[in-house]
């Protein structure tokens, strides 16, 4: 499980843009329970999304589809980087955040954890 910080100003229409990000970049229509959204995709049996508290931080869960990692190397890997980049386009979306800034944001806070 992981949590990662959502934009300033980003926060209001969270829920939507989670369930929205996964029609547009997962091209599948999520399930929803409790505020949680999830969707199986790729590499990913399971990727569960929810909003944190007062939507300042969106926590993502996942779980690896072992079919996917049972198959011939070349035709895993095709699916393993389709998901990824899709994962990656997703967060940003959600949070607002690019992977850089997102890794510059994680550093800093497990420097300020030490």
């Amino acid at each position: 499980m992981q949590e990662y910080e959502v934009k300033r100003g980003m926060t209001k229409d969270l829920p939507d843009r989670i369930a929205a990000g996964f029609s547009d970049i997962f091209e599948v229509k999520p399930t929803e329970k409790d505020g949680h959204y999830m969707v199986s995709y790729g590499s990913m049996s399971r990727l569960e999304v929810w909003a944190g508290e007062k939507n300042k931080t969106v926590i993502v869960d996942t779980e690896t589809n072992k079919e996917v990692l049972a198959m011939p190397d070349a035709e895993a890997d095709k699916i393993i980087l389709d998901t990824n980049k899709r994962f990656r386009q997703y967060l940003d979306l959600i949070t607002g955040f690019t992977t850089k800034e997102r890794v510059k944001r994680a550093k800093k806070a497990a420097d300020a954890e030490d």
